[in-house]
C-alpha cells in the first residue's frame, strides 16, 4: 500500500510539472505563432496578386478579406483566406481574385496537414499554377485527367480528397464573397 501511494504521489508530481512547464511554454510561444501567422498572411498577399503594391482589409465576420490595389491605388482585386477540412485536417489557404470575381489570379496554401507525399503536394507548384487564370463561373471543377474547361483543374493522383477538399473551399468561398459583394458589403 505504501508502495501505491508512493508511484501516484510521483506521477501526480511528475504530471504537475510537466504540465506547468507546456503551460508557461505556450505562453511564451502563443504570441510568437500568432506574429508569424500575421506575416505569413501578408506575404501571401503579395504572392496572390503579384502587381499588388498596397492592400486594406476588408471588415468582414466570417472572411479575411484583403482590397488589393496597383501603384495608382486603382482596385486590381481581392486577396481572401478560406479555410476548410482537408483529408487530415484544416487547410488554410489564400486566393487572388480579380475585381469581378470571375478568374483566380493565384492560391496559396498557407497551412495544411496532409498526408506527407501525397496530400502535401497541394502546396507544390505543378498544382498551384492550374488555378493561374482559372475561371470561376460557374464553379471550379475538379478531373482525375486532364483539365479541358477553363474552370478545371486536374488531381493530384494519389491525393484526390486534397485536391477535391481544395476545391470545395475556394468554390464555396468564392460563393460567400459574391453574395458580399452583391449585397454591397465589399
Amino acid at each position: 500500500m505504501k508502495l501505491m501511494a508512493h508511484m501516484i504521489a510521483t506521477l501526480a508530481i511528475i504530471g504537475i510539472v510537466s504540465g506547468g512547464t507546456l503551460a508557461v511554454i505556450n505562453n511564451w510561444a502563443e504570441p510568437l505563432i500568432a506574429a508569424n501567422k500575421k506575416l505569413v498572411t501578408e506575404n501571401a498577399i503579395f504572392l496572390v496578386q503579384p502587381s499588388g503594391k498596397s492592400y486594406e482589409k476588408v471588415k468582414s465576420k466570417e472572411n479575411e478579406i484583403y482590397k488589393v490595389f496597383d501603384d495608382n491605388k486603382e482596385l486590381i482585386g481581392y486577396s481572401i483566406v478560406f479555410t476548410g477540412n482537408g483529408f487530415q485536417g484544416a487547410i488554410r489557404s489564400m486566393v487572388g481574385l480579380d475585381k469581378e470575381l470571375k478568374k483566380i489570379t493565384s492560391i496559396e496554401v498557407l497551412e495544411q496537414s496532409e498526408t506527407p507525399g501525397l496530400g502535401t503536394r497541394i502546396t507544390e507548384p505543378s498544382f498551384k499554377d492550374q488555378f493561374n487564370g482559372l475561371e470561376t463561373e460557374p464553379k471550379i471543377n475538379w478531373l482525375k485527367t486532364p483539365a479541358e474547361k477553363p474552370n478545371e483543374i486536374m488531381a493530384i493522383t494519389g491525393a484526390t480528397i486534397s485536391s477535391k477538399s481544395i476545391v470545395a473551399i475556394l468554390n464555396e468561398g468564392i460563393s460567400k464573397v459574391r453574395t458580399l459583394k452583391e449585397g454591397g458589403k465589399l
